[in-house]
């Protein structure tokens, strides 16, 4: 009996464990090799999975296209920057800061964790009347609020600098910070969609009015879920602001909600197993583009400069993964142990089997 129940315990939670110990190897190889360079790309791969697995949560489950999630990206960035800034640097990096805010300074992980608890409460205050929309509503009005958010971001120089580059912010973000982090943000999200309320978003993304036949709240349970999302974004933007240390809004606007999108949907939107594969691919391709477009540029392979073929490399792999593999490289499945019947279990089955026939 107890090796029944750990082996189902094993095999309902071993996608974590098997997607866990690939990132801490990587982790770990990458620290060997002491490539600067690596370390940067991967470090990079470690937090814009931390930001992938967010999206997941919300519009992996609900099937709504959730543009506005970069936008709370860098919500959580300017805060836990402003939040983590010494006061000497406030006054060079941001001379017009509320003076409330002058003075405020706090360690690295309780700015983390304010940015990620700012852009929740910010998405608890605004997106309960845009959870009652679906389909293309919902992605419209979603769209309209990443545009909202970046115009705030842009404008508001008194906490964010304005368009101009905000500086000064401590590089405090590593890759064993970023892969830790990483994982504990896969656990929640595994978890996630293994609850109720993972469950029944799911529902309401299969049958929208057989959910709520059942009596399912479907505006709430997306409500949550898209808060959870928010917080996970923030989250993530507050360890990208200690990594890259200089930002401008631009960050946080079309390029990375193509880049994050892009990961989740080559991987696949249905699963935790499709947004680590999509991140880890998208990362690979992207960069491997890059090098080669820095190349051709620098050797004069061509008589003209290159620029921006990156993106549409990576354009064009969304759109061949859309066409033929609309559900992504992992088609909704997850890594998961399977264990082998044992001579009883399969002696049960095959009992079972022949009763049904």
């Amino acid at each position: 009996m107890k090796t029944s129940r750990l082996t189902t315990w094993l095999s309902s939670y071993s996608t974590i464990l098997i997607l866990s110990v690939p990132l801490l190897i990587l982790a770990a190889l990458t620290n060997l090799l002491a490539d600067y360079l690596l370390l940067r790309i991967v470090t990079a791969l470690f937090v814009s999975l931390i930001v992938v697995l967010g999206m997941q949560v919300f519009m992996g489950n609900s099937g709504i296209l959730a543009w506005a999630h970069v936008g709370f990206m860098g919500i959580g960035a300017y805060i836990s920057a402003v939040c983590s800034m010494t006061p000497a640097m406030k006054k060079i990096a941001i001379p017009q800061v509320y003076p409330f805010l002058m003075q405020l300074h706090l360690p690295f992980w309780a700015a983390v964790l304010v940015g990620a608890a700012v852009a929740a409460v910010i998405a608890a205050f605004v997106t309960y009347p845009l959870m009652r929309l679906s389909d293309a509503a919902g992605a419209i009005s979603s769209f309209a609020l990443l545009i909202i958010i970046n115009s705030v971001l842009v404008h508001w120089d008194r906490v964010t600098n304005g368009p101009r580059t905000l500086f000064g912010i401590d590089e405090l973000t590593n890759i064993w910070i970023a892969v830790g982090c990483a994982i504990l943000v896969l656990i929640l999200a595994y978890l996630f969609k293994e609850s109720s309320l993972g469950l029944r978003l799911r529902a309401s993304r299969a049958d929208y009015y057989a959910a709520s036949a059942v009596g399912i709240n479907i505006t709430l349970v997306r409500y949550y879920s898209f808060i959870i999302s928010a917080a996970i974004a923030g989250f993530g933007g507050g360890l990208y602001a200690h990594y890259i240390t200089s930002f401008t809004p631009n960050a946080f606007y079309l390029t990375e909600t193509f880049n994050v999108l892009a990961m989740l949907v080559v991987g696949g939107t249905l699963g935790i197993s499709g947004a680590v594969v999509g991140s880890l691919a998208v990362t690979i391709a992207r960069e491997g583009m890059r090098a080669i477009e820095n190349n051709i540029n620098l050797y004069h392979l061509l008589p003209f400069d290159v620029i921006g073929l990156t993106e549409v490399f990576l354009a064009t792999v969304l759109i061949i993964s859309l066409i033929w593999k609309p559900e992504g490289i992992m088609g909704g499945r997850e890594f998961r142990w399977r264990p082998k019947a044992g001579p009883q279990e399969a002696n049960l089955k095959s009992a079972d089997l022949a009763k049904r026939e």
